[in-house]
């Protein structure tokens, strides 16, 4: 148990309570013996539902959203969620943990800021593409794309990018379809499963497009 000594009459952020000169009051979070912070029970609910999420999405966004408004939000949340995905805001200590509990990447070097994470569920390039579209429109600058996470791989901002560039996989299997009967079984049998394995091929087309440059 944490005691919290306050000196005046105040608000506190979690109790939701006031408190005369020298209450002590316990604050809103537990100690295992090791003196590790524990999550309280609001707080493990987050978690648990942020794994749930993890377990059934292809790959996770993380965009920072200082500054979009309400309204922006709520317009980014549904054109989001009509291409297969669900943005979540949450602390990034709880998504740091939800990740470690999944046995995912966390994401260091993306935790600083408030983080909105958008997870996609099914076509992964539809989902970034959405993302990449609606970032660069003008007014909704406040969105900015830092990365994800797709299987056991950290990915940078221009992998999104990237992937926001790949055609949908209707678009990829018509654009094959008699012309390739054989290697299509197999393109196919990629694109029906998780997009996990597209890292490599985000990678080099990351560095072709340096290249060209």
């Amino acid at each position: 148990m944490v005691l919290v000594f306050v000196r005046s009459r105040s608000l506190l952020a979690g109790g939701v309570s006031l408190c005369a000169p020298g209450v002590a009051v316990q604050a809103d979070q537990s100690r295992a013996e090791g003196g590790e912070v524990m999550p309280t029970k609001a707080k493990e609910q987050n978690i648990e539902q942020l794994v749930e999420m993890l377990g059934r999405s292809e790959a996770v966004f993380i965009c920072e959203y200082r500054g979009l408004t309400v309204k922006k939000m709520t317009d980014v949340r549904s054109r989001v969620r009509k291409a297969g995905g669900e943005i979540k805001v949450a602390k990034n200590t709880l998504m740091r943990i939800a990740l470690e509990r999944a046995g995912l990447p966390t994401v260091d070097p993306y935790e600083q800021g408030p983080n909105a994470y958008v997870f996609a569920y099914g076509d992964v390039a539809a989902v970034a593409k959405e993302l990449r579209d609606y970032s660069k429109e003008k007014g909704n600058e406040a969105l900015v794309i830092k990365g994800g996470v797709m299987g056991k791989d950290l990915l940078s901002k221009d992998q999104v990018m990237a992937l926001a560039d790949l055609p949908s996989r209707e678009v990829l299997i018509a654009q094959v379809v008699g012309t390739m009967a054989a290697p299509l079984r197999g393109l196919v049998t990629v694109l029906s499963g998780p997009a996990r394995g597209l890292v490599t091929c985000l990678s080099q087309i990351k560095d072709k497009k340096e290249n060209a440059a």
